[in-house]
């Protein structure tokens, strides 16, 4: 029994069940038992309102509701106790063998600890950064980057098959312009600016003159003599090669891997945009106007039609979207997740209206929205400037402040919440700084358990040891800490909230941090140093759980 709420849920289900059987009444279809903390210790360790939300059925005083909700109620071992509270409250308060079950629950599972199947395998895509190659990854993309990587990391603890894919945009106008943008700057490094004026809507960093630069290594001063308009494809395949490899090499090192890279022009050289159009077409949902073709959003509460294949018969960037999704759903995914910047947050209802128009659920895709990032140092906002080119990289910052601090700041807040990026706070060896103090704890276990082994204690076995000595407010705390992993992942999954796990790990973190001030390990009694040290054991395992799920390391020292 891990999961202490479906456990206590459970409970309160099978007593309005047996409640009602013996009153002659009806459960309403469809109720939801909530269970929830209460704020006060005295208030014990969960609570429900369900008597009040029952007694307008049963036309019954709430306080009369949960009496007989109560009488029906067997604790069994791990509940203490039942009371009502206040207008029509439950109370629960958790017995000491709960807690030793708990405890020898995780031990027993280990890494598989907190794992859930609410996916029961269903296959999920999470699509992420993405970013054009058209230059290096900024901050923006490294956080998105890590929501798309820890989101995708929850859901295969919570049962979902999990495939993470990055959606190369390799054609169209932009790839042009970054090729002509090259191409000017290799004529300018040359001397001859003047036959390849650099573009008005070109590519302004320094990067670009790298790679002209690189071209001049290999290639020398022979596209001199060659048109422009026959070299501009080599400009682009090169720049394009080359900065999509820096992104990949980005990445590796930021710990995000993908398992699918996904070319735009593929579905210009396999036809699935005509095969999409084609698809529309016979369901009535596209049509021909004005030598164009037409998808009928308004159908699905559009404001109006959109382009899908303009007259000169190039489609649209949408209908490459419309076209990718199709292909995403044609490869079996039940649950599409995309993460895009929060400027695309009006493309969303248009996008989820073409999904419907392929035949799925609208909630089979899901989309989340990754809000703008500031960088702070010496309390100060660093200036950015995507357009000037003036951007902070994702490798500059790696490089200064390192990738776990980056991982864990980058989900402090949810991610279509505005994140103030402290450098210095990041880099700060002390407990202000969130990541060190998680990490502190682990240094602090690992601490423990090497003087254990110099004193010559061993872990005892878990079904000897008397778990009922660990009484202090401390002990409890952090035991229920524990409970609630479980209940966090599943929620974390279910929202498509990575943050939730950040959240967690620090409440860990703060009640072993407050178990360890106030209290010894080493040193007591032998059965509650036993205790306490099994205790610690699953602390640290949890806490592991944690840290890899975010990819973030478990230190042995600090």
């Amino acid at each position: 029994m891990t999961d202490v709420e479906s456990f206590i849920r459970n409970l309160i289900s099978q007593a309005i069940r047996s409640t009602a059987e013996d009153e002659g009444l009806a459960v309403p279809d469809g109720m939801e038992v909530i269970i929830e903390r209460p704020r006060r210790e005295n208030q014990g360790d969960y609570a429900t309102n369900v008597a009040m939300l029952l007694s307008r059925h049963w036309g019954m005083k709430p306080r009369d509701v949960a009496a007989k909700i109560v009488s029906h109620i067997d604790n069994g071992d791990y509940v203490d106790k039942v009371e009502i509270a206040g207008p029509g409250f439950i109370n629960f308060f958790l017995s000491d063998a709960w807690m030793a079950n708990l405890i020898k629950e995780i031990l027993r599972k280990g890494n598989d600890y907190g794992k859930a199947d609410v996916g029961k395998g269903k296959k999920a895509q999470v699509e992420f950064v993405s970013a054009n190659p058209t230059g290096p990854l900024h901050i923006g993309h490294g956080r998105g980057a890590v929501v798309g990587d820890v989101t995708a990391s929850v859901l295969s603890f919570a049962g979902w098959y999990v495939e993470r894919e990055y959606y190369i945009n390799d054609a169209g106008l932009q790839m042009k312009m970054l090729g002509k943008s090259v191409q000017s700057r290799y004529f300018e490094i040359l001397g001859r600016s003047e036959e390849a004026p650099f573009p008005e809507d070109g590519y302004k960093g320094d990067y670009i003159y790298e790679i002209a630069q690189e071209i001049i290594d290999r290639e020398g001063d022979k596209f001199l003599r060659v048109p422009l308009d026959e070299s501009l494809e080599y400009f682009k395949d090169f720049a394009v090669k080359v900065i999509l490899d820096g992104i990949k090499q980005d990445l590796e090192d930021f710990r995000v891997r993908f398992d699918v890279w996904f070319s735009e022009k593929s579905l210009y050289e396999r036809g699935l945009i005509e095969e999409m159009v084609n698809f529309l077409k016979q369901r009535g949902l596209a049509y021909e106007k004005d030598g164009a073709i037409w998808y009928r959003s308004t159908q699905f509460g559009d404001e109006k039609d959109r382009v899908l294949i303009r007259s000169t018969g190039e489609p649209t960037y949408f209908a490459s979207d419309v076209a990718y999704h199709k292909d995403k759903f044609d490869r079996g995914f039940d649950l599409v997740i995309d993460v895009w910047g929060a400027d695309h947050h009006g493309y969303v209802p248009r996008m989820k209206a073409a999904v419907q128009a392929l035949g799925k659920s609208p909630d089979a895709l899901q989309i989340l929205l990754i809000q703008f990032v500031s960088l702070i140092k010496d309390g100060k906002m660093v200036p950015m400037s995507t357009r000037s080119g003036q951007f902070v990289t994702l490798r500059e910052i790696m490089d200064e402040v390192g990738v776990d601090a980056m991982r864990y700041f980058f989900l402090m807040r949810k991610c279509d919440s505005h994140l103030d990026f402290d450098i210095d706070l990041a880099k700060s060896a002390s407990t202000d700084n969130p990541v060190y103090y998680v990490q502190y704890a682990s240094a602090r276990i690992h601490s423990i358990f090497k003087e254990a082994a110099s004193r010559g204690i061993d872990l005892a076995d878990p079904e000897k040891v008397d778990f009922s000595v660990l009484v202090t407010e401390e002990e409890k705390a952090l035991v229920k800490c524990l409970a609630r992993f479980p209940e966090e992942i599943l929620k974390a999954a279910n929202e498509l909230a990575p943050h939730i796990i950040v959240y967690y790990v620090y409440d860990l973190a703060k009640a072993f941090h407050s178990f360890y001030n106030a209290h010894r390990v080493l040193g007591e009694e032998r059965p509650l140093t036993d205790a306490r040290l099994l205790l610690v054991r699953a602390v640290q395992i949890v806490l592991l759980n944690v840290l890899q799920l975010l990819k973030i390391n478990a230190p042995e020292a600090m």
